[in-house]
């Protein structure tokens, strides 16, 4: 895992690199968290959704909900980057758009977007 601090507008922003799945379940999620505010000081954060197990894509197993909570918990934001047309569930799409609304949690195509997202929330 490598970790790269973004600034925009006086806002850090931890950009972490992984060939390696990071989340798999709750406490790697925590695991991540810890290590971000431990290591960069930053409790906003952009991924990569290839660091993502495919579990958390499917709303049926709550993983998606168990591992946001524990973001929303600790006060940390995070934008997962990658494409998410891949995917058919319209129960997802709607967290998708549902999340994208709010002020925590964001899935983006790119980094540049995910940068801008949040040094605004």
């Amino acid at each position: 895992m490598n970790i790269r601090i973004i600034n925009k507008d006086g806002i850090e922003i931890a950009l972490v690199t992984s060939n390696e799945v990071l989340i798999t379940d709750v406490q790697s999620a925590l695991d991540l968290i810890a290590t971000v505010s431990y290591e960069a000081g930053s409790n906003r954060i952009i991924l990569n959704k290839s660091a993502i197990c495919e579990e958390f894509f499917d709303l049926r197993t709550r993983l998606a909900g168990e591992i946001l909570q524990k973001f929303i918990n600790y006060q940390t934001k995070i934008a997962i980057v990658g494409n998410f047309s891949i995917y058919q569930s319209k129960s997802l799409k709607d967290f998708i758009y549902e999340s994208n609304n709010g002020r925590d949690l964001f899935f983006l195509s790119d980094e540049n977007q995910a940068i801008e997202k949040l040094s605004k929330v």
